[in-house]
Order: C-alpha cells, then structure tokens, then sequence
C-alpha cells in the first residue's frame, strides 16, 4: 500500500481517507511517517488536505497539542511550498510523532467525516483555474502559513480547529483538483475563522 501511495497521491477525500484505515491496520500506533507513506511524499495537495481533515474532525482537534503539531506541520508544508520545492522535507522528531490507530481509525470511518467527504467530492471538479495552479497556489500557500500559525490557538478557543481544519481542506482540495472555487471557499473561511479567534481572544 505504501508504494501506491508514493506513486499515486490520493484525487479526493474519501481516497485519502481510506489510505488513512490501511494504515491504522498495521499496529496499535500510527506515526506521521506512517501517513506519508500511505498518502505520498510528492505532492503538497494531499499534505494539506490531510492536516485539515485531522483538524476538522469533531474531538480530534480538541486533544492536546494536536493544533500545535498540526500547525507546525502545515507551517513547513506551506513554507516549503512557497520557496518553490518540489519534495518537501519535515524534522525526523516530528516524522515520528505517533498517535493511536483508535484514532485513526475514528478519523477514517467516522460518519462525521465520510458523509461531508463523500458530498464534497461529488462536487469538486476543475473550474476557475485563475485561482487554482500556477501564481495561485503561491497565495494559497501564504494562507495556509497563516492558519499554520493560527494552530496553536485552536488550543484556547473551542471548535476553532474545526474552522481551521474547514480552510485547510479547502485548501487541499484546491491544490489536488485545480478547483479556483475551493480556493475562494477557503479563503472565506480563513477569514470568517480568524476573525471569530480574534474576538473570542480579545
């Protein structure tokens, strides 16, 4: 499963998250070097699109210092994309940061996440292309850093992951399908999310 996940990034939500219980089945911990093999190392799209589904998950978001590994995460993706890289490289410390296959699991078979991916993919398709690839994806990389540093305070704000996590998929899928409207989606919740933060922290 690991090759075909190098070779082949998953194209919608319901692909990724199967790639997810494939790999919540080989033990009782599943690391983050674990998920890149199931997922690819290859592409940025699917990197992103997998941080904001571990965000968005109803309870997952909520556990501690999943915002922060989270943002950390997404900040070296997005950074990366930014300068232009082609591979991405991440620390081997957090590579190996583990979290139970229960969890995964929950993630991968929840009707919380299956019913909204299996209804966004039967939308996605490519449209809008001016705000998706090429000189796009720069801008869509800079939001992405922006939530990344927006993750450590999902910890101190209730539900806001989950609107953090909303963007990031949107984001991923943007990058995945070349859907401009996705892009849009996301930088509305981007907005809507931090401004809410905002305001819950002042």
């Amino acid at each position: 499963m690991a090759n075909r996940g190098k070779d082949q990034p998953p194209k919608t939500i319901g692909e990724l998250l199967d790639r997810f219980g494939e790999a919540a089945e080989k033990g009782d911990e599943v690391s983050l070097d674990d998920l890149m093999d199931a997922i690819g190392r290859r592409s940025f799209g699917p990197l992103i699109l997998m941080a904001g589904i571990v965000m968005s998950a109803p309870g997952i978001s909520d556990i501690p210092s999943v915002g922060t590994i989270t943002g950390l995460f997404v900040g070296l993706v997005a950074g990366q994309m930014l300068f232009g890289r082609d591979r991405f490289w991440l620390p081997g410390w957090l590579l190996q940061r583990k979290v139970s296959s229960k969890t995964i699991r929950k993630v991968a078979e929840s009707k919380w996440t299956r019913r909204p991916a299996k209804f966004i993919d039967k939308l996605v398709t490519r449209r809008l292309e001016a705000f998706a690839g090429g000189k796009a994806n720069i801008v869509v990389a800079a939001a992405c850093l922006i939530l990344a540093l927006a993750g450590p305070l999902t910890e101190f704000v209730p539900l806001s992951g989950i609107g953090v996590g909303a963007a990031l998929v949107a984001f991923g899928i943007s990058l995945v399908a070349r859907d401009g409207l996705m892009t849009l989606v996301g930088f509305g919740l981007t907005a809507v999310t931090l401004t809410i933060a905002l305001v819950a922290l002042t």
